[in-house]
């Protein structure tokens, strides 16, 4: 029997895929979260064998939960499941230790095969997912702008940047504007959005 954990905020989303998979002979669904922030807990009280996790959770993001998800509990894996085909998304969970990854979209079917192959101890990936990261660019960023706009992306002001990279205050503003430039963003928030899209941050 293979013990499953769902991580889904949308509550119709999460009960129906519970109940398809418990159809299954081979399957159980053993937890169901709404919130990023409780993937850990969830999976430490209930000890699953697969958690399904959609990145767009709220409380924390659902590769931020699969890195944490790896740390406490390393035995359970993790198929990821998204409803935008990003490379960046791609990229930082496999990072993350994310053993699978999957459109939301995909036939009921194929969800499943993947559940009992992540079990199995193989890496499953959409291919559409990855033709998408495959065709992705080099990142134009510079390794300096690029930390500087990861930085950024935590909130971090241009002082507190400046402290935690040992840079000026004028510097960072610069690494800003030329990261902005090179990326042909409108503007700080967009050259993040555009950077993390296509995993350059």
């Amino acid at each position: 029997m293979i013990r499953i954990m769902i991580a889904e905020d949308v509550r119709i989303l999460r009960e129906t895929l519970s109940a398809v998979l418990e159809l299954e002979a081979d399957l159980e669904v053993v937890a169901q979260v709404e919130r990023g922030d409780r993937i850990a807990a969830a999976a430490l009280a209930h000890r699953p064998d697969v958690a399904l996790l959609d990145i767009d959770l709220p409380g924390l993001d659902g590769i931020s939960g699969a890195d944490r998800l790896r740390r406490e509990l390393p035995s359970c894996r993790v198929l990821m499941l998204t409803g935008l085909a990003r490379p960046g998304y791609l990229r930082r969970a496999l990072a993350s230790g994310v053993t699978g990854f999957m459109l939301k979209h995909a036939p009921t079917d194929q969800v499943i095969d993947a559940i009992r192959r992540v079990h199995g101890g193989e890496q499953v990936v959409d291919p559409q997912l990855a033709l998408a990261a495959l065709r992705t660019a080099e990142s134009p960023l510079t390794e300096r702008e690029a930390a500087v706009l990861k930085a950024a992306a935590t909130g971090a002001e241009a002082d507190e940047i400046a402290v935690l990279l040992s840079l000026s205050r004028g510097t960072v503003r610069n690494y800003l504007s030329s990261a902005v430039m090179r990326l042909g963003a409108r503007n700080r928030v967009d050259a993040i959005r555009i950077a993390t899209d296509e995993g350059w941050i």
